[in-house]
């Protein structure tokens, strides 16, 4: 007996197939003589209809443990279905109990439940058409990504996850230690002696793998790094959570130009391949969660992303009739309202904003001309603002150890990062992508905890 995953026997069985299934039952319907159950084993949205006639060995006794979330095995023949919605159905000739789920405990049923509610059971969530769909699109994407790099010609590099450097320098940093935290050993001034520590210095978990990236960069020339980064931001909101992924290509010989045309370009595949790979995943997406999600893949996939300067995007929203809740002024970064309006009302498509007042960027942007600015760009999406962050880095070693002392920052700390500008070094650039906001974006997800499997947020981790 052939082993068929639901999706496949849903676009392409026929009838009088002989073949088996396995998976979890959604619904159960009992009828007089026979009954039905919907089964579904995560491959699709949608489930496979079974019917189970009285005349099935153990019939009573089966039924009865056929109840929602339990799992089953069911070999049988395809047959055309006699109800609406469904081609075929599958008549089944055995089926098997693996595990029951009582009823009167089991938390999903056949209704909707809310977000905040299955944020609770984290364990049993991915089983809701909402989560199954949400977790195939990731899947998806992360595929997609691997694929366009892979195709031009990228090496995906895996960076430290641990780490002695704060790529940002914004300081939201996780310290990872093995001291014992009940007998801290001190210096004589009374400071944490981190030379008796594991690694003998201070260390963190990263918040971006680009410096490394980087490195690898000035051997292989393109690079990606696709992997788990950190921020310990006490941040409840809806966008905010402090282990994610993150998506970051570097390129020697490249100037902010090319890093522009790359990212657009790569935003594009992703979304085509996603529509194209998971088209009723989307659709439920568009019909149940946000009305706009197909609409909106459509202006990413077919529009040429605009582009214009910080100091043209200041000017546009200075004149916007609109009253923004935060200030506009040249030297002050863009706030998600501003990124929208312009992403959303003026253009209404992606918008690029390239060249930002150099003081409000980190210290490895390469500094233009007329050092007011660096060569620095954003992606700017309509519903999510920004949602892809890069730039050409300074590949000039005086002009680099002026930006870190004047940001504060030692020279000596990140002498490694320092060489890479005394020997051989070339133009090059990068940019970063927060993988659970594009599938945020992507599916129309309001929350992005519920964009990836286990989040992790303040006061929560509890899977």
């Amino acid at each position: 007996m052939v082993k068929r995953r639901i999706v496949e026997i849903l676009r392409s069985g026929q009838p009088d197939e002989s073949l088996l299934i396995q998976g979890w039952v959604r619904t159960k319907r009992e009828l007089k003589g026979f009954s039905f159950i919907e089964v579904n084993d995560g491959s699709s949205l949608a489930s496979l209809q079974v019917v189970m006639n009285q005349d099935l060995p153990d019939y009573e006794a089966i039924i009865k443990k056929l109840n929602t979330g339990a799992s089953v095995e069911v070999t049988g023949v395809l047959v055309p279905s006699q109800g609406k919605g469904q081609r075929i159905e599958l008549k089944a000739e055995t089926v098997k109990v693996y595990g029951e789920a009582d009823p009167e405990t089991y938390p999903l049923q056949k209704k909707r439940h809310s977000y905040e509610f299955l944020r609770t059971i984290g364990h049993l969530r991915s089983r809701t058409n909402s989560f199954g769909a949400v977790f195939r699109v990731r899947n998806a994407c992360a595929t997609a990504i691997h694929q366009f790099f892979q195709e031009r010609g990228f090496l995906w590099v895996h960076t430290p996850i641990i780490t002695a450097s704060d790529c940002e320098g914004a300081g939201e940093l996780f310290n990872v230690t093995g001291l014992n935290l009940k007998d801290i050993p001190r210096t004589e001034n009374n400071a944490v002696d981190y030379a008796q520590d594991f690694f003998g210095r201070p260390t963190y978990l990263t918040v971006s793998g680009q410096l490394e990236a980087e490195v690898m960069a000035m051997a292989f020339s393109n690079v990606y790094t696709f992997g788990p980064t950190f921020r310990a931001e006490n941040s409840n909101t809806s966008r905010h959570l402090a282990e994610f992924w993150m998506v970051e290509p570097e390129m020697a010989f490249c100037d902010l130009d090319g890093d522009m045309d790359l990212a657009e370009a790569f935003l594009k595949h992703v979304f085509k391949y996603v529509l194209e790979t998971c088209p009723e995943d989307m659709e439920f997406f568009n019909q149940r969660i946000d009305d706009t999600v197909l609409s909106t893949a459509d202006n990413i996939i077919n529009n040429e992303f605009q582009r214009l300067t910080y100091t043209e995007a200041i000017s546009l929203l200075e004149k916007a009739d609109v009253k923004f809740e935060y200030p506009v002024s040249w030297g002050l970064d863009l706030q998600s309202e501003h990124e929208r309006y312009l992403a959303e009302q003026l253009f209404k498509k992606p918008v690029i904003v390239c060249d930002y007042p150099a003081k409000i960027k980190a210290f490895y942007m390469r500094l233009s001309d007329d050092e007011k600015t660096v060569r620095a760009m954003d992606i700017l999406a309509p519903k999510i603002g920004e949602i892809i962050g890069g730039s050409q880095r300074e590949e000039r070693l005086d002009v680099l150890e002026k930006r870190i002392i004047a940001q504060g920052m030692q020279p000596e700390d990140l002498w490694w990062y320092l060489d890479l500008r005394r020997y051989g070094t070339v133009p090059h650039a990068g940019f970063g992508l927060g993988f659970e906001r594009l599938v945020q974006f992507m599916t129309g997800m309001g929350n992005i905890r519920d964009v990836i499997p286990f989040p992790r947020t303040p006061q929560s981790a509890e899977f």
